[in-house]
This record gives C-alpha cells, sequence and structure tokens, in this order.
C-alpha cells in the first residue's frame, strides 16, 4: 500500500546487476553514442536491439553513479533473451517525468523508464513479470462503487505488477490505490505537509451496502515522503462484509476521521471517513480491495467487478460517486 515506490528519480533497477569487465570497450563507438539522442517511445525498440551505449549516455548522472555501463549492457543482453518485441503499456506524467511502462510479446518481461523533459532518463526498472490467470478471470459475485466522491487517478491498479504493484501479493493482488493529480502532482505546496494533498480530508464512503466488522481510528497519520507505518498496514481503516462472503478493505483514513463502528449497517455512498496518510502509506491516498476474508493474512483478494463495467489500470481516470 505504499505508494509512490518508482518516484524518488534514483535507479530504478528491478533485477541484480553483476559486474563485468572493461576491457572490451570502443572509444569511438562509446563517442558516437553520446552524440545520439532517443524518443521516449523509441525506448523499448532502441533497448531490444542492444544498442545500451546509446541510452546510457541519456541517463542521468545518479543513474550512471549507481549502474555501470558494462553492467546495463550485460543485464541488458541477459533481459533481451527470448523476447521479440516489447508493446508499450502506458505512458503516464508522475511529477517532473514521463513513465513509460513496456512489456514483452509473451507477457514475462517488463520495463519501466522515466523520461525528463529534456529527455534525460532519470530512471529504469526491468522486473519479471509473474501471471496468475486462474484467479484473474474470478470476480466478485457482487458489484461494487469506487469509494470516493468524483474523479480521481488510478496510482496502482490492473493485472500484472507492471501497473499493479499489489499483485504479488495474493491477499491484494487486486487492489487499487487512487489519489487526486492536478498538472501531474498530488500536492502544491510543502511535499512533507499532509496538508499540501489534494486527496487528504477527502470524503471516502462505503463501496456498497454492508456491516463494518473492523473499524480502527486512532493510528497517528504518517509525514508525507518522510515515515511509513509497515507494523500497521492497513492504518486507519474499515474492512465492510457484504453478501457471498466478500468483504470490502478500505484503508490509509485520517486519524479520528471515522464516521462508523463495528457493527454498523451502511448503505451504497455513506460516509465512512477522510482520506489520510496511516498505515503503510507514503502519502494521502485510498487504498480499495475486496477479498474472501476479514483477515488479511489469511484471505485471498478477489478481482472486483465494478458497476459501470470498466477495470481500470494504473494511469486511469475512474469515477466514484
Amino acid at each position: 500500500m505504499k505508494i509512490f515506490s518508482l518516484v524518488g528519480m534514483g535507479v530504478l533497477f528491478g533485477i541484480i546487476l553483476v559486474a563485468c569487465s572493461n576491457d572490451s570497450e570502443n572509444v569511438q563507438e562509446e563517442s558516437n553514442s553520446k552524440e545520439k539522442t532517443i524518443a521516449a517511445d523509441q525506448f523499448a525498440d532502441e533497448f531490444l536491439a542492444g544498442n545500451f551505449d546509446v541510452i546510457y549516455h541519456q541517463t542521468s548522472e545518479s543513474f550512471q553513479d549507481m549502474v555501470t555501463l558494462d553492467e546495463f549492457r550485460e543485464v541488458g543482453s541477459d533481459f533481451n533473451s527470448g523476447v521479440t518485441n516489447f508493446e508499450l503499456l502506458s505512458e503516464m506524467p508522475i511529477q517532473n517525468v514521463t513513465e513509460y511502462q513496456w512489456i514483452s510479446d509473451e507477457g514475462d518481461k517488463g520495463i519501466v523508464s522515466h523520461f525528463a523533459d529534456d529527455q534525460t532518463i532519470e530512471g529504469i526498472q526491468l522486473t519479471p513479470i509473474s501471471s496468475h490467470p486462474e484467479s484473474d478471470e474470478v470476480y466478485t459475485e457482487n458489484t461494487y462503487q469506487m469509494p470516493m466522491i468524483g474523479e480521481w487517478f488510478t496510482f496502482w491498479g490492473g493485472i500484472n505488477e507492471l501497473v499493479n504493484y499489489h499483485y504479488a501479493v495474493a491477499s491484494q493482488r487486486y487492489a487499487y490505490d487512487l489519489l487526486i493529480v492536478e498538472d501531474g502532482f498530488t500536492y502544491n505546496g510543502d511535499p512533507t505537509d499532509n496538508e499540501s494533498y489534494y486527496a487528504f480530508g477527502q470524503d471516502i464512503v462505503a463501496p456498497r451496502e454492508g456491516t463494518v466488522v473492523s473499524a480502527e481510528n486512532d493510528i497517528p497519520d504518517n509525514t508525507p515522503t518522510v515515515d511509513t507505518n509497515a507494523e500497521e498496514p492497513l492504518g486507519n481503516h474499515v474492512i465492510l462484509e457484504h453478501e457471498n462472503n466478500e468483504y470490502s478493505y478500505i484503508a490509509h483514513f485520517k486519524q479520528g476521521s471515522l464516521e462508523v463502528d463495528e457493527g454498523d449497517q451502511v448503505n451504497a455512498g455513506d460516509l465512512l471517513g477522510n482520506v489520510g496518510n496511516s498505515g503503510n502509506s507514503s502519502e494521502p491516498h485510498i487504498h480499495f480491495h475486496v477479498a474472501d476474508s476479514d483477515n488479511l493474512e489469511e484471505a485471498t483478494s478477489i478481482r472486483i467487478k465494478l458497476e459501470n463495467g470498466e477495470e481500470p489500470t494504473r494511469g486511469d481516470i475512474v469515477e466514484g460517486f
């Protein structure tokens, strides 16, 4: 439930790098590669073609401080093994960069790259992608609405780890992280102040009628970009029991903002509380998923059937009540 895990613009390598020798470097070739600039939409083609020198010399100083050219060449060559092509999965502005996500033709490898406005590559992540088709095809029996009012931004959501970092964990596999974005930013002002974030304090409402079976209201909100609370991952939260043995989890409420208690009956759209930054959260947002149990550690997440029939993925705008 920690969001913006790919923001920070350090090195975003998602696989282990192995050092190798530098004996074979061709000075003239390196000089030529420095003179080239690739456009963001050409990144995957250049990467698959093995033009690692061109890409590397377009990366930021911080990237090059942590990854050598030879390491980048070796890891890139290994990663390309067995891949015929990479398809662009999503393009999304994040603060001062634009994120591009690419997926291999077999769907088992993904690349995330971050380009600044001047075409500097601020980060690259190479990651294997797992697949769970048996559960991807199973939806909730009930239909739900997103637990907020108006239009929000899907930061995490979808059925692979590129677009949804929850996907690797069975208990949260089909979760959504929702926030408000304006002009590519989720805040205006001091990034360490919760009040600066557009989502902070916004209403959270019930996604469907149900019974409150768990409610926590007393966990302090974190300082954005400074700390998180991994010991109490849900933070302030509400878990609702619905028919057909389905439980909706709504997490990271603002401390003291809950309007419901355990045992309360709620209708779809009823106010539950306000958006906060409690639990394992790095900035104010809503975490929402549905599972088959109210025990987070033992539950299995279920893909959510939304009333409007949509299946939001990372970067999509979604509508609440």
